[in-house]
């Protein structure tokens, strides 16, 4: 099985479509939205999809066909070494618990795989070091 990490941005055309019931009914994938924004006149969704790699390639290109622009979501939330003072004030609003902190140097850690985009960490960080980016 693999997982791929994508965003989706839809055009009005394809805001009423069930996309995501394709995905699991055409193509047997498992789709976890991480994140969704979408109003009368477009949309964004951030997932993660599993499923058998040739699978999630033909459900990417079903979703091309259906005027949906999906960019693998290589870059997420990044924290910004330079700036972070490791307060550890965004630990504590981490329900996934992809930041944390080590406990031998007190260092922020950031597991990307366990981040589920809910941008609690960033509005929590008194400086600013947490970004997303996409």
């Amino acid at each position: 099985m693999a997982k791929k990490k994508i965003v989706l941005h839809f055009p009005e055309e394809s805001i009423g479509k069930p996309i995501t019931y394709h995905l699991v009914k055409d193509y047997g994938l498992i789709p976890n939205i991480l994140r969704a924004k979408i109003d009368e006149n477009e949309g964004t969704l951030v997932m993660d999809l599993e499923g058998p790699k040739e699978k999630i390639g033909e459900a990417i290109e079903f979703l091309k066909e259906q005027h949906v622009t999906v960019e693998e979501a290589i870059k997420d939330i990044v924290v910004d070494r330079v700036i972070c003072v490791d307060c550890g004030s965004c630990v504590g609003v981490c329900r996934p618990g992809a930041l944390s902190i080590n406990v031998d140097d007190w260092t922020l850690l950031f597991d990307q795989e366990e981040c589920n985009f809910c941008q609690l960490c960033i509005d929590t960080c008194p400086v600013r070091a947490i970004k997303l980016m996409f």
